[in-house]
């Protein structure tokens, strides 16, 4: 039978220390209601002593999650754990937790809290017993405990437990361990400490060496029985244990992990995106699990692979955990088989297209932009002059001018095949959407949205460039522009023109190719 790993989610507390703002109450309780609904065990959903609005989120918290257990973290200090009782007596059936956690390493010791081992000893005890006032469910945290005397963890541990402390967490505060490191640690409490078995036994691992999940999945091998983390892994400096990494970890291996959660992981992914919308934070495209290319495949004997058997090149389906199945990411590694397979998911059939002379244009196309879109494939397959095609639409000038009656001027001059036309929009506010309006005007090409919009500036040889990407849509289908150049307004418009290029030749190659049938 299968043992129960419980999770425990820190985003709100050690997550939100990563943030550059704090989050507002009301956004602290969205997050809650996303990880309760993802089967989140216990949400630790603050540190009430820390501020006003935190104390305020805490309460808030509280009083509406009925699903997952709410925490509160305190220090060894008398008003430390009466504030966090304040802020969670309000819980759902009273049940709640209190997180006490004080350092024991000797560096900690001596010079973050200047005492001794026995003072520490004498602080723990006196906070557990006074955390008992107000629940029978207590978490103790010995910071910095995997630097901490051997000797000293499991006489404390003891101590605590001994008190009635129920759970008991070995963090790795600066993520200084690796997993052969970490198992010992956690073999030596299991066998050294006698009355482990009145408690269970937690890991807060941190990432600063990248070992965060390893240590975590070797930890409940060697008996723990919760993993803390957060969403995406954010938290202080490079994070914190992936919870969604631990997760699909469990789900996946469940050849040699004898476990499981009671997590719905259908709402991994899109729990994880609105944390990251509602933090305001990006999530890495290389992020195992949730990121953009978790699921992407550019190599062409990848792509070969995939259309075989997926199995050959995923070890997790992205519907498993609530996403969709990914495109192909056409680039100049790309083979045969993903051109026609694309082709064909277009409704394309093989005699429709010589696939030779596409894949030669393909190539030629992808090494000089990078990534290809279906809508290209459309374009180098029945455009004959695809190049000269590509450069209907053409900016030969732009100016803003500003201070008009407190508006600002955009001023287009647009060359259109053969023809230069020279429009201008006055606006207050918006830039983006006004450069779109006038394009669409200039262009006559319609029921265009922005879906998507990016910016970044990069220094280059002493130079500052700004990159913008779009997506637009039309016709619910989805186009995409980026460029490169000095300016950021440029960059912008030059993206909208390459799309409306693109859009352009769908329009033709469609037309041309209904005429034909």
């Amino acid at each position: 039978m299968k043992e129960n790993i419980i999770i425990f989610d820190t985003t709100l507390r050690d997550g939100e220390q990563s943030l550059l703002y704090s989050l507002t109450s009301l956004q602290k309780l969205k997050i809650a209601i996303l990880l309760e609904k993802m089967g989140i065990d216990i949400i630790e959903a603050g540190f009430p002593i820390s501020s006003p609005e935190d104390f305020k989120s805490v309460k808030l918290i509280s009083k509406h999650i009925k699903n997952s257990k709410i925490c509160s973290l305190a220090r060894c200090i008398d008003k430390d754990i009466d504030t966090a009782y304040k802020a969670m007596k309000y819980s759902y059936n009273k049940l709640f937790r209190i997180h006490l956690f004080i350092g024991t390493s000797d560096l900690h010791i001596k010079y973050k809290l200047k005492k001794n081992f026995t003072d520490i000893l004498d602080m723990s005890v006196r906070s557990v017993l006074r955390a008992k006032k107000y629940t029978d469910d207590i978490e103790f945290s010995c910071e910095d405990a995997v630097r901490t005397k051997i000797d000293n963890l499991c006489k404390i541990i003891e101590k605590v437990i001994e008190h009635g402390v129920t759970t008991i967490n070995i963090p790795d505060t600066v993520g200084y361990t690796i997993p052969s490191e970490f198992s010992k640690i956690i073999n030596n409490i299991m066998n050294r400490v006698p009355n482990i078995d009145k408690a269970k036994l937690s890991v807060h691992c941190h990432n600063d060496l990248g070992m965060a999940s390893g240590n975590s999945i070797t930890a409940i091998q060697n008996g723990a029985r919760q993993i803390e983390g957060t969403i995406c892994g954010i938290g202080e400096r490079s994070g914190n244990t992936a919870l969604e990494e631990i997760i699909m970890t469990i789900n996946t291996r469940k050849d040699i992990l004898n476990f499981k959660t009671n997590i719905n992981i259908k709402n991994i992914y899109k729990t994880s995106k609105k944390i990251s919308q509602i933090c305001n934070f990006k999530i890495s495209q290389n992020k195992p699990i949730i990121g953009k290319n978790a699921f992407s495949h550019s190599s062409g004997i990848h792509q070969d692979g995939i259309l075989k058997n997926r199995k050959n090149y995923e070890i997790i389906s992205p519907e498993t955990i609530g996403s969709k199945k990914r495109d192909f990411n056409l680039t100049s590694r790309s083979g045969r088989a993903a051109i026609k397979f694309c082709m064909k998911n277009m409704g394309y059939s093989k005699e429709k297209y010589d696939l030779n002379k596409l894949y030669k244009n393909f190539i030629k196309l992808a090494d000089k932009q990078g990534r290809v879109f279906n809508y290209d494939l459309e374009s180098l397959a029945f455009t004959k002059n695809f190049y000269k095609e590509n450069k209907y639409f053409k900016l030969i000038y732009l100016e803003i001018l500003k201070k008009y009656d407190n508006k600002s001027k955009i001023l287009i001059k647009l060359k259109c095949g053969k023809e230069i036309k020279k429009m201008s929009i006055f606006y207050k506010s918006s830039f983006v959407h006004s450069t779109l309006k006038l394009l669409r005007k200039i262009s006559k090409i319609n029921n265009i949205k922005l879906k998507r919009f990016s910016s970044e500036s990069k220094n280059y040889k002493k130079n500052i460039l700004n990159k913008v990407k779009i997506s637009i849509s039309y016709k619910k289908l989805n186009f995409y522009g980026e460029k490169i150049t000095s300016s950021f307004t440029k960059s912008y418009v030059l993206s909208i023109i390459n799309v409306l290029n693109s859009i352009r030749k769908y329009k033709i190659i469609n037309k041309n190719f209904t005429n034909s049938q």
